[in-house]
């Protein structure tokens, strides 16, 4: 089942979190982005369970999770109650302490995990992403052009629930195809998946409802912690894609690095090939990179470019 045939499958935790976990070693968690499902890691989990124990988890709203019951602040599907559902999923799994990679939605996710509990995180990895609060202020006309989910999946309920359900099948080809990746790089039966995805109307609410609130919730809780000073305290590896918008657009605050720097003190990384989706298209190199970087030295400081 692509590339998953030795990972058990379980629903864990009181937020039913669909995950697939395989491997030996320390545990790393795999957070997956928007139209996507765990399905994105099928290449990478594998590797990387040859050293890791490796936990692929659907985030909640997504795919074969739970969906979180709505409120009008959008609070069950802000990324700070993403992440507790997460965190408590691991300790379900039995796993107190653990890295996490995130890409797209799941990486917003994977750092407030490490914001708000760093006692659990001991290496984060965020994939094509910045934080969401950064991404907000510095959203103009290109912005709203090329990332079309971030305003209208936040347009308020039924308008963006009605077009996503509609025309699933549209949402993840232009997607995949426009995102500054290889359309042909996604095999048939994972397109299916993703479309699939997208039929149900809880889900497509939940996925709403994530975007209402990365839009307005997340950042209060971003301004929040900037305005303590509150830092990720863990090593940060930032991978993004070569030649697109992350790569383009933040040049005059130092780029993603220069971004994240500001909330990490230890952060590392640089552009990658294959777009958006890297590490879907590229799954070999993008493997190669994390798991020199969940093997590093946590001492070892900053290496970044």
């Amino acid at each position: 089942m692509l590339h998953f045939d030795s990972f058990a499958k379980r629903i864990v935790g009181s937020a039913r979190i669909h995950v697939r976990v395989a491997g030996h070693g320390p545990a790393v968690l795999l957070l997956h982005g928007f139209p996507q499902t765990h399905l994105m890691w099928r290449d990478i989990a594998p590797a990387l369970s040859q050293r890791f124990t490796v936990v692929c988890a659907d985030l909640p709203g997504y795919g074969q999770s739970g969906c979180p019951e709505p409120a009008p602040d959008h609070a069950p599907h802000s990324k700070r109650a993403m992440a507790s559902s997460l965190v408590e999923a691991m300790q379900a799994l039995g796993f107190e302490r653990y890295s996490v990679v995130g890409h797209d939605r799941g990486a917003r996710v994977a750092y407030r995990m490490a914001l708000d509990t760093p006692e659990r995180i001991l290496r984060l990895a965020v994939l094509d992403a910045i934080p969401t609060l950064v991404a907000w202020e510095r959203a103009d006309a290109r912005f709203a052009q090329s990332f079309w989910p971030w305003s209208l999946l936040a347009q308020p309920a039924p308008l963006p629930e009605r077009l996503l359900a509609a025309a699933p099948e549209a949402c993840v080809d232009d997607a995949l195809s426009q995102w500054g990746s290889r359309g042909d790089a996604f095999p048939g039966e994972v397109r299916q998946a993703y479309v699939d995805a997208l039929r149900d109307p809880a889900h497509v609410h939940a996925i709403c409802e994530e975007y209402r609130a990365g839009a307005t919730i997340d950042c209060r809780h971003d301004a929040a912690d900037r305005e303590r000073r509150h830092t990720i305290r863990c090593p940060v590896l930032a991978l993004w894609s070569r030649d697109t918008a992350l790569d383009d657009w933040y040049a005059d605050a130092g780029g993603p690095l220069g971004i994240w720097r500001r909330w990490a003190g230890d952060v590392r990384g640089e552009a990658v090939p294959g777009g958006h989706f890297f590490p879907e298209v590229q799954p070999a190199d993008t493997a190669d990179r994390l798991q020199a970087f969940l093997e590093s030295d946590p001492s070892a400081g900053d290496t970044g470019n």
